[in-house]
């Protein structure tokens, strides 16, 4: 629990304020008794409430830091959303045969709970200020993108098309000298988003198919496969001034 100073939290100071004036007034209890015990219930009150309070990112820009702490938000309740998927697909996938199928749906929930963690690692590197993307890198993580889409098809290739204009977009940001760190965050938003619909869709999956039959599970599978996708855009996006 972290420490707090109860004067910056007025509604733990007034319930310790209560127990000081009911232990006094009305149990009639020694003040040097009742005064360290209202201390107590305002100091763990303010620091409950310190603690509910999302962790300050130190960023020099507070739209920008509100809006890194929504998409912190949106990973953390991804990563927890696949515990949830974890605990079901480990009573669900029992047989030897579905041992693979496990494997792919727990790797997908590996992922997924190291979200916060990364948008931690992201929310170091922006702070100072300043353009977080060099276009040299920019650029080089474009190349990547439109190489994965001439490798791929379907819903992967759509995905991979869909980050080579969020790179596209950044690249024309920085060459005009803007603070491209917004225009990442919005786009983390719009792939954790994407992220969390493919494990809803998997976990709704796991459900209502028919896990003996290797046919229908094929469907959980090319989703676990769409997740990855997913979460190697976050990755590139995150990672993308890394090379600097």
């Amino acid at each position: 629990m972290k420490l707090a100073n109860p004067l910056y939290y007025p509604l733990p100071v007034l319930v310790g304020a209560v127990v000081l004036v009911v232990g006094v007034r009305v149990l009639r209890l020694p003040s040097w008794v009742v005064l360290p015990a209202a201390i107590g219930v305002a100091t763990a009150g303010a620091a409950l409430r310190k603690g509910q309070e999302p962790e300050r990112l130190d960023l020099d820009d507070p739209q920008l830091e509100r809006s890194l702490q929504q998409v912190r938000q949106q990973a953390v309740t991804v990563a927890e959303k696949s515990q949830g998927l974890r605990e079901e697909a480990g009573r669900l996938l029992t047989g030897p045969e579905q041992l693979e199928l496990l494997s792919a749906v727990q790797f997908a929930c590996d992922r997924a709970e190291e979200l916060p963690a990364k948008i931690d690692s992201l929310a170091r590197r922006m702070r100072g200020g300043g353009s977080l993307l060099s276009v040299d890198n920019l650029q080089r993580q474009r190349r990547e993108a439109e190489q994965q889409a001439r490798a791929t098809s379907g819903v992967a290739r759509q995905q991979w098309l869909q980050l080579e204009g969020v790179l596209s977009r950044n690249i024309r940001l920085a060459r005009e000298g803007a603070d491209a760190r917004q225009a990442q965050v919005v786009s983390l938003r719009s792939l954790i988003l994407e992220a969390a619909g493919v494990l809803q869709k998997l976990q709704n999956q796991l459900r209502t198919v028919d896990l003996s039959d290797r046919r229908q599970t094929s469907a959980v599978r090319a989703l676990s496969a769409e997740f990855a996708n997913v979460q190697k855009n976050l990755d590139l996006l995150i990672a993308a001034d890394q090379a600097a």
